[in-house]
């Protein structure tokens, strides 16, 4: 226990203006470390001492509300049952005092990005390059990262929306970027261009082959996993009726940065993959660690495949999916669980959930 004087020790005399001055670059504005040290003419590390100081000092509060919980056991049985290195169950049936608690599917999305968020910042390293897709889960890891250590970040896919110079992806990445002074290789170009000739013009642009020439040094990606037909999927949205048919006969069932799987995981190799600017699917595997963010509460099927893949070394997703993958949708083992989880699991997984 902490005697009087340690009590009472007080931080350390800071420059409350300067310390306001980089919070709010930092923080609200989502200026880089890099960037705030230039402008005011400081090294990198005094910018990090004063963020952490203007915590101390109580110039930014940081309020953190998490109406869910994590599952640990949950996260330890999908890790076993997968052979995953990282598993988290965010139980988004359940708020404060284990009571029920209204989760909307976009909501959902925002809490499991949440956690993303968390498991990233734990097993990031200095000089990695970290990978984002263009999907809903990555924009909400993007909002609730806040420290990571110096690495570069890369969009792995093309820009779904008009505006190639703001995209949610885009801003995505130089946000999550931001967090740790790292540099940031958006990607403005397209994500499906009409024709396969377009789209290798576009590749041999200086600042799209820029990124895409980092895409084979990604160490560690975050990617969603969802129904290649769902509401958040990347490409059922970029496809005329013809195209998504032929991938229905095809047994499309998931999608992952971009790429359509089977219910078995195999990848559907289509003339689309010729038309997208996006991440190979030899660059996806030679990714160290890759973590599938699922859509929350539904695409069960979906999920099941791309783990089937063996592309993912991590999940973040729901508990009803975690359960449902892990008892094969059979509601009368559900209960089981608590009796039934392994009560070990890897060290990885365990300071991801703490």
């Amino acid at each position: 226990m902490a005697g009087p004087a340690e009590a009472m020790t007080l931080p350390a005399p800071v420059d409350t203006l300067l310390a306001a001055a980089v919070a709010r670059r930092f923080y609200l504005e989502h200026r880089s470390k890099v960037e705030i040290a230039k402008e005011l003419g400081i090294s990198r590390f005094k910018v990090a001492r004063l963020l952490d100081a203007a915590v101390a000092h109580d110039i930014v509060r940081i309020d953190i509300t998490v109406p869910a919980e994590i599952d640990v056991p949950l996260g330890r049985a999908l890790t076993e049952r997968f052979g995953l290195r990282h598993g988290i169950v965010v139980d988004l049936e359940r708020g404060e005092g284990g009571t029920a608690a209204p989760a909307d599917q976009w909501q959902s999305g925002r809490w499991l990005g949440t956690a993303a968020a968390r498991l990233i910042s734990e097993i990031a390293e200095e000089g990695d390059v970290l990978g984002l897709d263009g999907s809903h889960a990555v924009d909400a890891l993007s909002e609730a990262v806040t420290r990571l250590p110096p690495c570069d970040v890369v969009q792995l896919t093309g820009v779904h929306g008009r505006d190639l110079a703001h995209d949610a992806a885009i801003t995505a990445v130089r946000r999550t970027a931001a967090a740790g002074g790292g540099r940031a290789f958006p990607l403005h170009a397209p994500f499906l261009l009409p024709d396969a000739v377009t789209a290798a013009v576009l590749r041999s642009q200086p600042a799209t082959a820029e990124t895409l020439d980092r895409f084979g040094l990604v160490t560690k990606a975050v990617v969603g996993v969802t129904e290649w037909d769902a509401p958040h999927s990347t490409v059922y949205g970029a496809l005329s009726e013809g195209e998504r048919e032929t991938l229905r006969e095809a047994g499309a069932c998931a999608e992952v940065a971009g790429h359509v799987l089977d219910a078995a995981g195999r990848m559907i190799p289509t003339e689309l993959n010729a038309r997208t600017i996006a991440v190979s699917a030899a660059e996806l595997r030679g990714v160290t660690e890759l973590i599938g963010v699922t859509a929350g509460g539904r695409g069960t099927g979906a999920v099941r495949a791309v783990l089937s893949s063996g592309l993912l070394t991590g999940v973040v997703t729901d508990a009803v999916t975690a359960r449902r993958l892990l008892w094969h949708d059979d509601p009368k083992n559900l209960d089981d669980l608590a009796r039934t989880a392994p009560a070990s699991s890897s060290r990885s997984t365990e300071r991801g959930q703490r």
